[in-house]
């Protein structure tokens, strides 16, 4: 018998536990033993939930159970998220998780531990939701050098940015519907502002180069500056704008970082609307390949969860070829302002403005004159560089939206 023990009952440990229950056979064959929820630690008591009657308040029950080998944390949050699952790992017990605020901000600590208390520490569920890519990543891309990835790992911005692409929805009004549809949080910061998706491209960046960056460090900009318009615009030139998370290593440097990017329609990402996720990654051997599908949601997220915990039952700590990180230090970070890429320049200009854009960024691609508005392409130039020629434009600058 396989003990068990689930850490929140909010929308991913009822949907663990529902999993747990309903695909109980299925799961047993797999691991080759009975498997049963004996705790679900919350602060609330669910009277009419099915599994009511396992839920307990005291986290000690379950740190002191012996019988207890697998505990599962869908709590979000740092704290006490990280606490309990420290504690759990220092017990010897293996830990899965969610929890991409924790594993990306504590995931090198978390690691190290459960390696030296002989446990496992999982996350598949971190990125992605139902998407499996951390899996991949450690052990199917294992012959491969990863050189980028790219992902849209947030369904709620991109239902608000594919809502004002096909829709003409302005930004407020988008946001509003995704609220009322549940896949906005009342306070949609995280989402909208990017710090999700920045904590998403921290993992992927330290399962794909070895190295944790601070989420607090990486350039971060949301969808809040977005117009309808801007979608039009790019829509018009070949490009749907997707919030992409994206990291890469040059030269022994990594860049981590999200923004609106322009995507090409060509690109397997610039069809992907509404909810879903999708995420490219690029290696040496295989060249590209493509991950989708809904990257959060109650099920698909308890899925992802589930397949980590049978992992551990099946094979044991020992036999799991756990990720090793270190936390990255100056010496292993790009430094943003060299970053180069082309990018989308709208200036509240008129055409007698074109001699003084050309003069500063030469090339002017897939240029478009509007009332009042100038927009065009530019030649690949650095952060720094771009900043510079827009300065010495003297132009007021209504849209900057990189290229993918």
């Amino acid at each position: 018998m396989i003990y068990a023990a689930l850490l929140g009952l909010g929308v991913v440990g009822s949907g663990t536990a529902e999993v747990l229950t309903k695909n109980k056979k299925l799961i047993e064959k797999k691991v080759g033993d009975r498997v049963e929820i004996k705790y679900i630690l919350d602060l609330r008591d669910f009277p009419d939930s099915p599994f009511g009657t396992l839920v307990v308040h005291d986290f000690s029950c379950i740190l002191n159970d012996p019988q207890v080998t697998v505990v599962a944390e869908m709590m979000g949050g740092a704290h006490p998220a990280y606490d309990f699952t420290k504690s759990c790992l220092l017990a010897g017990k293996s830990v899965v998780t969610s929890n991409k605020e924790v594993v990306a901000t504590y995931g090198t600590e978390l690691l190290r531990i459960a390696a030296e208390h002989g446990a496992a520490y999982l996350f598949e569920a971190s990125v992605g939701g139902g998407i499996p890519i951390i899996r991949p990543l450690r052990e199917d891309l294992a012959p491969n050098h990863v050189s980028a990835i790219s992902g849209i790992l947030n369904g709620t911005t991109n239902y608000i940015l594919t809502q004002m692409e096909t829709e003409g929805t302005p930004f407020d009004e988008a946001l509003k519907q995704a609220q009322s549809k549940g896949y906005a949080e009342r306070n949609p910061s995280a989402d909208i502002d990017g710090l999700d998706a920045a904590r998403k491209a921290v993992i992927l960046a330290a399962m794909a180069f070895g190295k944790r960056l601070d989420p607090n460090a990486i350039p971060c900009e949301g969808i809040t500056t977005i117009t309808a318009e801007d979608t039009a615009l790019a829509r018009s030139m070949g490009y749907s704008i997707k919030l992409i998370a994206h990291t890469e290593q040059a030269d022994g440097k990594i860049l981590a970082m999200v923004s609106p990017r322009l995507v090409p329609l060509s690109n397997p990402l610039g069809g992907i609307n509404g909810v879903f996720n999708g995420i490219l990654v690029t290696a040496d051997m295989v060249g590209q390949v493509m991950f989708y599908g809904p990257g959060a949601g109650k099920l698909p997220t308890a899925s992802a969860v589930v397949s980590d915990m049978i992992d551990i039952m099946e094979h044991s700590p020992s036999g799991i070829h756990a990720p090793v990180w270190t936390d990255a230090d100056e010496a292993d970070v790009f430094e943003f302002p060299g970053y180069t890429c082309a990018r989308l320049l709208v200036f509240q200009a008129t055409a007698s403005a074109l001699d003084t854009l050309t003069a500063r960024f030469g090339s002017l691609h897939s240029l478009q004159l509007a009332p009042g508005r100038l927009s065009f392409v530019t030649d690949p130039l650095s952060e720094a560089d771009t900043d510079q020629r827009i300065s010495d434009c003297g132009l007021p600058l209504v849209s900057r939206i990189r290229l993918l």
